[in-house]
């Protein structure tokens, strides 16, 4: 495979996470009326498929390693294709999450293999400058999906918005099927024995570089999903947009994420891993408290949440790279193992603060702006601590070689 597929096939793999979330987003209000629920039972459409995302991971990076990444990917984009179907039939709400959470565990396969690959391809300070290339991917995926999504629900329904979901996964699963080789040149037959499943997670968990990375690239999504699981109602509910402009709210979001992953690329061979992390935690920290106390001061409009999520989110396109290829970077015999406990850390994360979103929601714009603000002090905490400290990257040959 070219150099310019594999990272055409990774934003494809990686941006099926964004499309799944954000092309629904500006429908939660109205999907919430059209089944006549309330604001928590919407929002578990989207932590629930989250959570199943996460877990289903832990099967899927043992399997991985066991039989390679192609078949997991098709099986895995088979499903996910199934899932969103039934998700776009759905006649009720109860039914709707099942099927989310088929779908959640169906893209796990997919991001978990994307994670993998470039392990299995690079070595960890190249695999950072890759993962940033299909981060770019995902970033334009999701700059469009937000507005797409907030198009086709005001014009046709918040059906409309997981029929493009569909589209997508069909689109992803015909480009594997034809296009994708096999990256993993060395099969673990022993990787689905219990005993030795169980050595190697105890093995990737107590590895200090992999803690440093998995905390830091959780905590960054933490404060994404806190903007993602509460910005529907705040900007539609609170503070009165319609669905297109909140859309196109999310887009500038995006932008500015996109504007991260280049950003990550020229600071890598200038600083290295671990300062550039570094600097882009400063962002994060100044971003989510100039937030918090704008809120705190009774500031509550588009651009006192925005300007300052804007830094945040700069600074997330430069820490997801690092630390999802930074946290699988050791372990060039166990990629998908270890690319699978990375991402089930990310989605517990989510499951749980979307438990307490859930609960925290009332009419202001607080419980996003103090999310965000506990998130991006604890990214800085990270980053000049732990990653400071273990966040060498390995140097360990690829797997092919």
């Amino acid at each position: 495979m070219s150099a310019g597929l594999i990272v055409l096939i990774l934003s494809m793999l990686l941006g099926i996470q964004p499309v799944t979330t954000d092309l629904y987003l500006p429908a939660l209000p109205a999907l919430t009326e059209g089944f006549g629920t309330n604001m928590s039972q919407a929002q578990l459409t989207l932590s629930a498929l989250l959570l199943a995302f996460g877990t289903s991971q832990l099967i899927w990076g043992p399997l991985s390693d066991r039989f390679g990444r192609r078949p997991i990917l098709l099986w895995g984009l088979a499903g996910y294709t199934l899932a969103s179907v039934g998700s776009t039939l759905a006649p009720s709400m109860a039914l709707l999450i099942v099927w989310r959470v088929m779908q959640g565990a169906a893209m796990g396969a997919v991001v978990m293999c994307a994670r993998a690959i470039v392990r299995d391809l690079y070595l960890p300070t190249e695999g950072a400058r890759i993962m940033s290339k299909g981060l770019s991917g995902l970033g334009v995926l999701a700059c469009f999906s937000a507005p797409l999504g907030g198009l086709l629900s005001q014009l046709y329904g918040w059906r409309a918005a997981l029929l493009a979901v569909t589209l997508f996964g069909v689109c992803t699963l015909v480009l594997i099927s034809l296009r994708f080789k096999e990256t993993l040149q060395q099969k673990n037959p022993q990787a689905l024995r219990p005993a030795t499943l169980l050595r190697t997670w105890v093995h990737i968990c107590g590895n200090p570089t992999f803690v440093a990375f998995s905390a830091l690239s959780a905590a960054s999504y933490g404060g994404l999903f806190t903007f993602l699981a509460t910005s529907s109602f705040v900007f539609i509910q609170v503070l009165g947009l319609s669905k297109t402009q909140y859309g196109l709210v999310l887009f500038s979001m995006c932008f500015f994420y996109l504007t991260g992953t280049f950003v990550c690329r020229r600071l890598l061979p200038r600083f290295g891993v671990r300062n550039s992390v570094a600097i882009a935690a400063s962002l994060s920290l100044a971003g989510g408290t100039l937030m918090g106390v704008l809120a705190w001061a009774g500031v509550q409009n588009v651009w006192a949440i925005m300007l300052p999520y804007y830094l945040f989110m700069l600074a997330h396109g430069i820490h997801q790279p690092c630390g999802q290829s930074g946290a699988v970077g050791p372990f060039p015999g166990a990629a998908g193992a270890a690319s699978a406990i990375n991402g089930f850390l990310m989605m517990v994360v989510a499951f749980a603060m979307g438990g307490w979103l859930g609960t925290q929601m009332d009419g202001t714009v607080r419980p996003l702006t103090n999310g965000v603000w506990f998130w991006s002090v604890l990214i800085a905490a990270v980053a000049w601590t732990v990653v400071r400290k273990y966040g060498e990257p390995a140097h360990d040959a690829p797997a092919k070689s």
